[in-house]
């Protein structure tokens, strides 16, 4: 659905965007992580069509962002969160969704059943004839998402929609997008919220004005290190590590007081078996997980490797 290929954005001596080239499915929530000044914003107004690109290539649906006649058409299958929300706050809630509506051309029927629907998922139905000049800053990004899905798009591109929101309007934007994702819409996904980033996205694209990775959350995270099963034991056993290292042999099992730590290949699916072998080897288990790098890990060595 969205293609990139070498996209790159110089303004002056300053390169914003640096040979960039991903590609996103249709129906993916896509998600771009960097720090504030990665390139993020930049990327995504290219392939909004609301600024030019300087070399390299970006294609929505088959459409290519740098053709005048494309750029109308791929105007009209996308929506766009922007980091400024930009409503008219002299009007009503609903009258600021009507209004953007009928510029999309969207049918009345359609018109009004989606400015209901969306409304009424954001929480601001019973807000609906209220001047958005009163709006709290997190109503105000909610209209904002409303408005961009008024006209029902193919793409939604997100930019930031949760920054300086209070946790609970954040959950309620989260929850939206995790709604929008049953639907298969495709959504494009600027963050820097690490946790946000891994709630919501199937795969995740690390930016630094370069690209520096992209994967499923779980792939980013096993790029630093890898994955291990740990299991608490009630007290130390030097027959359980014995045991343990006789059921597998090829891998590295440490004990640690009572912990004991196993460097399992795909520790998910292992920690029952290992479980298993420490109660036949007469342990007693106070727990059983799997601990290992985080997203967070894998963000922060390449941001600052990048630096």
């Amino acid at each position: 659905m969205i293609e990139t290929e070498n996209l790159t954005k110089k303004f002056g001596d300053l390169v914003a965007v640096d040979g960039v080239s991903f590609s996103v499915s249709e129906g993916e929530v896509f998600g771009f992580l960097g720090p504030n000044g990665a390139g993020k914003t930049t990327t995504v107004r290219i392939l909004c069509c609301l600024i030019s690109k300087t070399s390299g290539g970006a294609r929505i649906g088959g459409y290519d962002v740098s053709d005048e006649a494309d750029s109308l058409k791929i105007r009209k299958m996308i929506g766009l969160v922007p980091d400024n929300v930009g409503l008219y706050e002299a009007l009503s809630a609903y009258k600021n969704l009507d209004f953007y509506g009928r510029l999309y051309g969207c049918p009345e029927a359609q018109r009004k059943e989606n400015i209901r629907r969306f409304l009424t998922m954001l929480g601001l139905w019973e807000k609906k004839d209220v001047a958005t000049g009163t709006f709290s800053k997190g109503m105000k990004q909610k209209l904002a998402i409303a408005r961009a899905l008024v006209h029902d798009p193919q793409v939604l591109f997100m930019d930031e929609p949760t920054a300086n929101l209070d946790p609970e309007s954040s959950k309620t934007v989260r929850d939206f997008i995790l709604e929008l994702r049953k639907e298969k819409r495709t959504i494009f996904l600027n963050t820097h919220n690490l946790d946000e980033a891994q709630r919501v996205c199937d795969r995740i694209a690390i930016l630094n004005t370069k690209l520096m990775a992209t994967g499923t959350p779980e792939e980013l995270e096993r790029m630093v290190g890898a994955r291990r099963a740990v299991i608490r034991l009630e007290e130390p056993s030097q027959t359980v590590l014995a045991a343990l290292k006789k059921r597998f042999p090829d891998v590295d099992v440490t004990a640690d007081g009572t912990s004991l730590t196993v460097e399992a290949t795909d520790p998910e699916k292992q920690t029952p078996d290992i479980v298993e072998a420490v109660v036949r080897a007469g342990g007693r288990v106070q727990f059983a997980g799997v601990v290992g790098s985080t997203l967070e890990d894998t963000y922060l060595k390449l941001v600052r490797r990048d630096a």
